[in-house]
């Protein structure tokens, strides 16, 4: 692993209202699914704190009608992944956290070149910010039990999180390459 110094933490929206409004037992696992992510990556951030790596936090900021809308309750970081003073929050309105938001620059300012991703939205943030952060240059370890989504048509976030971690676990280039290890590894 890259030393602490070149390591930056990147949790991406993990946000209070990030999973759709829903009821029943297919959302009822998808919402614990989410608190077990939770609960790993504040154990994560703990130890990147403690061993100097750079924590940076991803907020999406959504339209005035959606449940990330800015400002709204459901737009908060969960309160377990809370940034701490002086942590840097990327604010985005696209799945990809490089995108018009000078992530790569504060990174690149940072002397960071290796990049740990966990968050919320497997198949879109999750998998946008990981392939662009290859694109950009980085190495980057994907915490491969410390990502989620919810169910979308015929496939559950089960099957959608698995098929993610397979594909993105072979994805890279030349020189930069993405690995995959769970939360308790990672760092």
């Amino acid at each position: 692993m890259q030393a602490a110094k070149e390591t930056a933490l990147i949790v991406i929206d993990v946000q209070e209202g990030i999973l759709p409004e829903g009821e029943g037992p297919r959302f009822e696992a998808a919402a614990r699914a989410l608190d077990g992510v939770v609960a790993r990556l504040a154990d994560l951030q703990a130890r990147a704190r403690a061993a100097g790596a750079t924590l940076i936090h991803v907020q999406h900021d959504a339209q005035d009608d959606h449940r990330l809308a800015k400002g709204t309750p459901g737009w908060e970081i969960r309160r377990e992944l809370t940034p701490a003073p002086g942590e840097l929050v990327v604010h985005k309105t696209t799945c990809d956290s490089f995108l018009d938001t000078g992530l790569k620059q504060a990174l690149l300012d940072g002397g960071i070149r290796h990049l740990i991703i966990g968050g919320c939205m497997t198949p879109f943030c999750i998998d946008t910010s990981v392939r662009s952060a290859i694109a950009h240059g980085f190495d980057v370890t994907l915490v491969s039990d410390g990502h989620t989504t919810c169910d979308m048509g015929s496939l559950t976030f089960e099957q959608i999180i698995d098929h993610h971690n397979t594909v993105l676990g072979w994805f890279g280039t030349a020189t930069h390459k993405v690995t995959l290890k769970v939360a308790a590894e990672a760092l």
